[in-house]
């Protein structure tokens, strides 16, 4: 329940409005009272007044302000102390399972690297040696062509000291054109001092189907005998190779 104070401000202010109400109210008895005894005049034109109440609101209490609360002193919290971290053995273990992948994928990563180095050292070892072999064998092939010019140079060199009447190329096997077979063969013989091949004999690779075509076709050959100081005298190892080709 509120509590109502006196305001002499307020008190002050009704009672001014008051007194100028009933002032108002007095003169406006007083005019009236002397027209009532006043001679009759001519009539003037009657005086308005005009009133006018002034509403003054009703004073408005005002609360007192509370009591201040007494300050009371909270004690003093103690210091949270540090709490250890909460060690999550499931994440722990987690971890670790990861972590042994890893280890596990980056030994077999490492495995498979080592493998194909040691894949790629070996075919280029492999690529190496056939090369060198490849190197040889026409190295080989070259002694070869080289050797059998020289023996050629060498019969040619020999035969030059006689000269051939007659040659006839030998007949090309059937057997050997059927199966499209080329190929080369040498034969050595003795030319007589009558300018015929005796003892012809295949040297050297000759293929089956050309050895008898090279014997019968040497057999055939006429030379102009060797004269030594106006005699002619035999020629022996004389050698003639036989070229099959189809054309």
């Amino acid at each position: 329940m509120s509590k109502l104070t006196f305001d002499p401000a307020s008190w002050r202010d009704h009672g001014m409005a008051f007194g100028v109400a009933f002032a108002l109210h007095a003169g406006l008895v007083y005019v009236l009272f002397n027209l009532s005894h006043t001679p009759v005049l001519q009539p003037v034109a009657a005086a308005v007044i005009h009133t006018q109440l002034v509403h003054v609101p009703a004073p408005v209490a005002v609360p007192e302000p509370p009591a201040p609360e007494p300050v009371v002193e909270k004690p003093a919290l103690p210091t949270p102390k540090a709490q250890m971290p909460v060690v999550d053995e499931a994440a722990l273990a987690l971890k670790r399972v990861q972590q042994q992948k890893r280890d596990l994928q980056q030994k077999r990563d490492q495995q498979q690297r080592q493998e194909q180095e040691q894949a790629r050292k070996q075919r280029e070892e492999a690529e190496r040696r056939e090369r060198q072999l490849a190197q040889q064998e026409q190295a080989r092939q070259q002694q070869a062509r080289e050797a059998a010019a020289q023996a050629r140079a060498a019969a040619e060199s020999a035969s030059r000291q006689y000269l051939p009447i007659a040659k006839e190329a030998p007949d090309y096997p059937q057997r050997a054109l059927d199966r499209n077979i080329e190929g080369e063969c040498t034969v050595t013989y003795t030319v007589t001092p009558q300018g015929q091949v005796s003892d012809p004999q295949v040297v050297g690779q000759c293929h089956p189907l050309f050895v008898k075509p090279s014997l019968a076709a040497a057999k055939r050959f006429r030379y102009q005998p060797r004269v030594v100081d106006g005699q002619a005298v035999a020629v022996a190892n004389v050698k003639n190779t036989f070229t099959y080709k189809i054309r």
